[in-house]
């Protein structure tokens, strides 16, 4: 590239079908390309393709490609430019989960609220995604749309993503019978799920959703000033099993910062229950419980259940109470 541009190629090159060579080392993620384009004059914002539909931000979206983003962006493009059909790059973004890439666009003035094609703000597109992270971005930028995304979430916690994910493949390309395969993958404190449909072994098309609808109900409930039952939010964190995931995350800080003697007689009665996992989560809502000003004010109360639990409790549940007895070492007991 570097010899082409120094024997007069111009950085606005673009093939037959007028597909920039800013557009192709953009989808391709290609930033050192991108920055050796822009700085050899390619413009950002230039639309490529046949029908002149395509944009570089907007490719660079679609793959996750941060630092090309960040690339573009920094030479000047317009983070609210549509290409064909409406789609922004931040509409890309929130429908692909792609939050660094969202995070990115809103960092220079991606406009939160933008509606795509039809004419859905990307607060709602990122709760169907199942995008905890991008949701946390965009309420960041105080996005709204709020009562329409908590609806989403909520109604995506009712379906069954593998089986979502089968039917929408079968519905572009037919139920012939082909041989699938499922892939599951932790990404941003979230478990993706991609559903692959094979031909001879390879695949030949995919579809995939995001996991974290319970960590959104939760985070645009708490916006919306909702207090959700305790026992739905200890649904919502045991449904993927793992405590390191933002389902369970959310729910159980949730719990904590409501610091009221209701919360803390369920986390107790988790703790007794014959389900590891349950133990654990109501270990967690235990530490820091109530927590303000360096006082725990259920400390007398909690301590000798969680030093009980982490004595006899499943390895799960031991960590889990391990983890809150350290957060009441420096709080004394109201």
């Amino acid at each position: 590239m570097v010899r082409a541009l120094r024997a007069g190629a111009s950085a606005e090159s673009s093939d037959e079908e007028g597909t920039t060579a800013l557009y192709l080392a953009s989808v391709q993620d290609l930033p050192g390309a991108v920055r050796l384009l822009l700085a050899a004059g390619a413009d950002p914002d230039r639309a490529s393709g046949p029908e002149a539909g395509d944009l570089p931000l907007c490719g660079a979206a679609c793959g996750g490609h941060t630092e090309v983003a960040e690339a573009l962006l920094s030479a000047g493009a317009d983070p609210d430019l549509s290409e064909e059909f409406g789609f922004t790059a931040l509409r890309w973004a929130a429908g692909l989960g792609h939050a660094r890439v969202a995070e990115t666009l809103l960092a220079h003035g991606a406009d939160p609220d933008l509606p795509g094609p039809q004419g859905e703000v990307p607060l709602v597109v990122a709760a169907r995604r199942g995008s905890a992270h991008t949701v946390r971005a965009l309420l960041l930028r105080g996005a709204r749309g709020h009562s329409p995304a908590l609806e989403e979430a909520r109604r995506m916690l009712t379906l069954d993503v593998e089986q979502e994910l089968r039917a929408a493949l079968r519905r572009a390309y037919g139920d012939e019978g082909h041989a699938s395969a499922v892939r599951r993958a932790r990404v941003d404190g979230g478990v993706t799920v991609t559903v692959e449909l094979l031909r001879g072994g390879e695949p030949f098309a995919s579809q995939d959703l995001q996991t974290g609808h319970g960590a959104i109900a939760t985070l645009l409930e708490n916006e919306l000033g909702v207090r959700a039952p305790f026992e739905e939010l200890a649904v919502r964190a045991l449904r993927g099993g793992d405590p390191g995931l933002d389902n369970w995350l959310v729910a159980a800080e949730t719990l904590r910062l409501r610091g009221d003697e209701e919360t803390f007689q369920a986390a107790v009665a988790w703790t007794a229950s014959g389900d590891p996992l349950r133990q654990a989560f109501g270990a967690d809502v235990l530490a820091r419980l109530g927590f303000r000003a360096g006082a725990g004010p259920f400390a007398a109360r909690a301590v000798p259940l969680l030093r009980e639990l982490a004595r006899a409790g499943a390895p799960v549940a031991v960590e889990a109470a391990a983890r809150a007895l350290g957060g009441y070492e420096d709080a004394p007991a109201e």
